[in-house]
């Protein structure tokens, strides 16, 4: 099952400084998963300056309280780097530049 999650930063003025520091956990996590085969994209959001405030991932896992255990253990929540998260489903087409069918 796959789904899109976007994420929102706190805007606090700590917030950037707050992402930078616990992005080298994030990108751990985030590399666990990977060899496990779950994301197919992910990438930051920024404002028109090009700063971050936010990230999107477009993720496999086989149920939502599976993505829900990842989420739990995600250093940009658990840290409050991430203030809102939207999760919804979806079906990516185009992924490493073939088309799923």
């Amino acid at each position: 099952m796959q789904f899109r999650i976007t994420a929102y930063d706190y805007t606090d003025k700590d917030a950037l400084a707050r992402r930078m520091d616990v992005r080298p956990r994030h990108l751990e996590n985030i590399q666990k998963v990977m060899e496990e085969n779950k994301i197919l994209c992910a990438g930051g959001i920024t404002n028109d300056a090009g700063s971050p405030i936010g990230s999107f991932l477009i993720m496999d896992f086989p149920s939502r309280e599976k993505l829900d255990a990842y989420l739990a253990s995600e250093p940009y929540i658990t840290e409050k780097v991430w203030e809102s998260v939207k999760v919804e489903t979806c079906s990516a087409v185009i992924v490493d530049n073939e088309i799923r069918k």
